[in-house]
């Protein structure tokens, strides 16, 4: 996630440069086949490549906004991953017998592995690396085996619950509290997929693309009688305020792909670690994840 600082130029620049080439080399050849074929050619008033442009950021308008839902809709998914995560510590210490504190401290440290794994795999990542902190060994074989590791760990901490009822340990009222908790953490987890998994309509950017090449093309014989040492600076400036708008809102429609405007889904899991082994009266607390430069992840 990009936080509150001076974005570099360069990083910029960098997400556009092909685009700006290629808007370059049209520009060049429209240009010099209009210096060609002048005679050919009608007058291109400057009215049409206006309406064009006009069009073009209506499409732009309506991405950015889809976009931006998306990345707002991970980011409100995980802020309910943390408020469930704190709470479900504080139940199983309120619920449960401080005799069982080294079993409230185990599903404690399975939540915490559970934020990490969740965030890896949804950005991609091995799932199970450097968990061993926080699962067992023989646990985290039988992890191994399964294709959804979060869901996993959640299925270890609801039997740990039903061994809990069937001792008589926690009551009928308490399972249900605590495991609704759960199941509002599952719920979270599948919010975060589907939004990982429905992919925005690639034809979209397609035709942007195009119809932003095609702007260019008709602005340069809009403008053949431009001298050309101005034209195509103005076509290259006027093309990358859309090509960088496009690009802003194509970083924010996949907020899991472990990019700078991702939402920091590993930052997120670092403070619920921070907090739980609070909570838990943990001595080796981990600091918060400081941003690398203008982002954090």
């Amino acid at each position: 996630m990009l936080i509150p600082k001076k974005v570099p130029y360069i990083y910029i620049i960098s997400k556009i440069r092909f685009d700006l080439l290629y808007v370059l080399a049209v520009g060049v050849i429209v240009h010099l086949l209009t210096r060609s074929f002048y005679t050919y050619l009608p007058d291109m008033p400057l009215s049409i490549p206006m309406f064009m442009g006009t069009a073009i950021s209506i499409l732009l308008s309506f991405k950015m906004s889809q976009s931006y839902d998306r990345w707002w809709e991970a980011r409100k998914v995980w802020g309910a991953i943390v408020n469930d995560s704190r709470s479900f510590t504080i139940q199983l210490q309120t619920f449960i017998d401080g005799s069982f504190s080294p079993l409230i401290r185990k599903m404690a440290f399975r939540q915490i592995a559970w934020c990490y794994v969740l965030g890896n795999s949804l950005r991609g990542l091995s799932p199970l690396e450097k968990m061993d902190e926080f699962i067992e060994k023989d646990e985290l074989k039988h992890l191994s085996t399964h294709t959804n590791k979060a869901l996993a760990i959640q299925q270890l901490n609801a039997q740990e619950l039903k061994k809990l009822k069937e001792i008589g340990e926690i009551d009928s009222f308490t399972h249900i509290h605590i495991n609704s908790t759960i199941s509002r953490l599952i719920d979270h987890m599948g919010m975060a997929e589907r939004i990982n998994n429905t992919f925005f309509p690639v034809t979209y950017k397609m035709f942007l693309h195009m119809s932003i090449y095609l702007f260019v093309i008709i602005l340069s014989i809009s403008l053949r009688h431009v001298s050309f040492i101005f034209e195509i600076p103005l076509l290259v400036v006027i093309s990358s305020v859309f090509f960088l708008l496009e690009k802003a809102a194509s970083h924010l429609q996949d907020p899991f792909e472990n990019k700078p405007n991702d939402t920091p889904v590993t930052a997120i899991a670092r403070t619920i670690e921070v907090n739980i082994k609070q909570l838990l009266g943990e001595e080796k607390v981990p600091a918060p994840i400081k941003p690398e430069g203008f982002y954090i992840l």
